[in-house]
């Protein structure tokens, strides 16, 4: 007889819009870093990026970020997360001033009177 195992998927995206998902058959009680380690397809993806690269990547399951000591369930989702290149704040507020502040947008019907902003 077989010993029983847990279903885990592995996902990384090298770049946006580009996916890398694989399943990892474990034994009950692994933890992260074992399903890291046990793919073999993921280890050669990460195995092309540079050593410093691998070092930033956080894990997190279904999209909490967590310790890579975390055991696993059957049926997580392991996922890789790639530091971000833009601080999204910024990104938004270059966003918003490209649009015009007060003539489009959300503030662009203000009522007569009213503060700005609301």
């Amino acid at each position: 007889m077989s010993e029983p195992t847990i279903a885990v998927t592995l996902c990384f995206s090298h770049t946006a819009r580009q996916i890398c998902e694989c399943v990892v058959h474990l034994k009950p009680g692994s933890r992260l870093l074992d399903a890291l380690r046990e793919s073999t397809s993921l280890s050669a993806i990460l195995a092309k990026l540079p050593d410093a690269e691998v070092d930033a990547l956080q894990t997190g399951v279904w999209g909490r970020k967590l310790a890579p000591d975390h055991v696993l369930r059957d049926g997580d989702r392991v996922e890789l997360y790639r530091p971000l290149k833009v601080d999204p704040k910024l990104a938004r507020r270059e966003r918003f001033k490209g649009q015009g502040a007060g003539r489009t947008g959300l503030f662009a019907k203000r009522r007569a009177g009213a503060k700005s902003g609301y």
